[in-house]
Formats: C-alpha cells, sequence, structure tokens
C-alpha cells in the first residue's frame, strides 16, 4: 500500500502537536517557531522536574499556502524541552520584566552519551542555552489562531 507523504493542506486549523527526539526533529520544530515572540516571563525552568518551557506567540509559517485567503496569523504555544539538566542566558536583561523576546531558531550542539545543548537564538543576539539529557522537545499550540497584531508575515530582509 502507497502512502503520501503529509502536506501542510492536509492538517486544516488543527493545533499543532510536535516532538522531537532528534536533530531532524528538532529542525522541523526550529522552522515552526521561527519568529515566535514572548515576555521574558513566559520562560521558566523547574529544575527538580528537569523542565525547561515557554510560552509563545508563534507565527504560524504552516499557514503560508492561505496567506492570500486572510491576514497573518499567530497562535499561542507551549514549548517544552524535558531532560532539562542546566539552563543560562546571554545577551538578555533576565531583571527587566518587561523584555520581550523574539525566538530566531533552535540550534542542537551534540555531546556525549545523546547528551547535548538546545539553544535558543534570539534576536538581538541574545541566547537561552538548555543542556540535555537528551533530545526530548514538544511543542504544541495552546489557543485558536488569530490574526497577527501586525497583519505582516515577518521578515529578515533575505
Amino acid at each position: 500500500m502507497a502512502m503520501d507523504d503529509a502536506r501542510f493542506e492536509d492538517g486544516g486549523e488543527e493545533p499543532l502537536r510536535l516532538k522531537a527526539l532528534d536533530s531532524d526533529d528538532l529542525n522541523v520544530l526550529s522552522a515552526l517557531i521561527q519568529d515566535a515572540i514572548f515576555p521574558i516571563t513566559e520562560m521558566t525552568w523547574d529544575r527538580k522536574k528537569r523542565r525547561f518551557a515557554l510560552l509563545v506567540n508563534r507565527f504560524r509559517w504552516e499557514d503560508g499556502s492561505r496567506i492570500r485567503e486572510h491576514p497573518p496569523e499567530r497562535v499561542q504555544a507551549v514549548l517544552v524541552i524535558e531532560d532539562a539538566l542546566a539552563v543560562a542566558s546571554q545577551g538578555i536583561d533576565r531583571g527587566d520584566p518587561e523584555t520581550v523576546l523574539s525566538l530566531l531558531a533552535l540550534d542542537w550542539a551534540a555531546g556525549e552519551d545523546g547528551t547535548g545543548r538546545i539553544t535558543l537564538v534570539l534576536a538581538g543576539d541574545g541566547a537561552v542555552a538548555v543542556d540535555v539529557e537528551c533530545i526530548d522537545v514538544t511543542l504544541r499550540d495552546v489557543t485558536r489562531p488569530y490574526v497577527a497584531p501586525s497583519r505582516k508575515v515577518p521578515d529578515h530582509g533575505e
């Protein structure tokens, strides 16, 4: 029996619920979360549960084929990194609760025996590094899509 690859059009308006267990999976999540924005206060690390999480306003890149039909959309989503051993940040002012960050990518650097570092690359040269025992990352939409306040598709001048 032949199976066709899934297409974005097949997803309709269903919320995303994806899990990354290897670097290829993480690349997919990185593409889908590119240009997500979030207040610094929505970033948490539970050391005891070894869980790093953030609530973001994600641009719906998977909706690209329909942008001509309606304005660009965002959706609130939760990104959860399990088995987090340590978290460090650079280039961001964690003391200012008014700070809003823009997530550009999720980068993976492998360590030994499946361990490694997931780096949240932020606009403005900021970064959050999460040392992990293994790749176990979930991205889940938690609200219905809404019209992006800017009514524009993010542009990186490329």
